[in-house]
């Protein structure tokens, strides 16, 4: 089974679920955004690539990843490799780009954002998601944690148009992704995580079921989970 599209609220699951639902609810949401090449940057195993090619009018999906990429799969490689300085494409090569969780571990963020740039065809879309709160990981090319002031700044700067950036969730999926973060990965024994895991899952599914109704405004002390949108070229 796929658990980046059939997400499952199960005890093995509960520090990933609420992020993984996040993103797959902000793909469905943009899914129509999405047509003719498009390449996935930072591909990974590129858990969304069957789902996106069956639910839009994307033709052809690219996986393009850093050449010094962590390996997930072992069944599944990327497209291509880059440096992370020059992408190995033609300018104006694809309609879309794609990229989920991948810019927090970029150095020069724009770097990455105008090489997207240059490889979009005019009018082309850049979805992009990034986490706020999360542990560190893949340490230590963990390099960023954005706000969304700072993540408009960027693709401005890389030449980006009409940029929507909207929250992945608010205060109660926050406290529903700490809460879950905390009882699977903090330091304890296995005996207590498995006590803490009985008592705190209700509470955590009952945020979340509360984080539905949420819209997170960026405003003063608001809370988020991550971000999620969309630029054009």
């Amino acid at each position: 089974m796929n658990e980046f599209i059939n997400i499952p609220f199960t005890s093995s699951n509960l520090d990933r679920y609420t992020i993984r639902t996040a993103i797959f609810n902000a793909i469905k949401e943009s899914i129509h955004l999405f047509e003719g090449d498009l390449i996935d940057i930072g591909c990974g195993k590129m858990p969304y690539k069957e789902y996106i090619l069956e639910h839009s009018k994307t033709k052809k999906y690219i996986g393009l990843d850093i050449e010094s990429a962590l390996l997930y799969d072992n069944a599944v490689k990327p497209d291509y490799t880059w440096n992370g300085i020059k992408m190995p494409f033609e300018d104006d090569s694809f309609n879309c780009a794609f990229g989920t969780e991948v810019l927090e571990h970029c150095p020069e963020p724009e770097v990455v954002l105008k090489e997207t740039y240059r490889v979009l065809r005019r009018n082309g879309v850049f979805f992009f998601t990034v986490p706020f709160l999360w542990n560190l990981h893949e340490v230590p090319n963990d390099a960023y944690r954005y706000t969304p002031f700072s993540l408009e700044r960027h693709l401005k700067n890389s030449g980006f148009k009409d940029i929507q950036i909207k929250a992945t969730g608010g205060w109660h999926a926050s406290m529903a992704q700490m809460l879950a973060l905390w009882v699977k990965r903090s330091p304890m024994s296995s005996g207590k995580r498995k006590w803490f895991i009985f008592i705190l899952k209700p509470f955590i599914k009952a945020l979340i079921n509360k984080a539905h109704a949420e819209k997170a405004v960026f405003k003063e002390g608001q809370m988020i989970t991550g971000l999620y949108g969309f630029a054009k070229k």
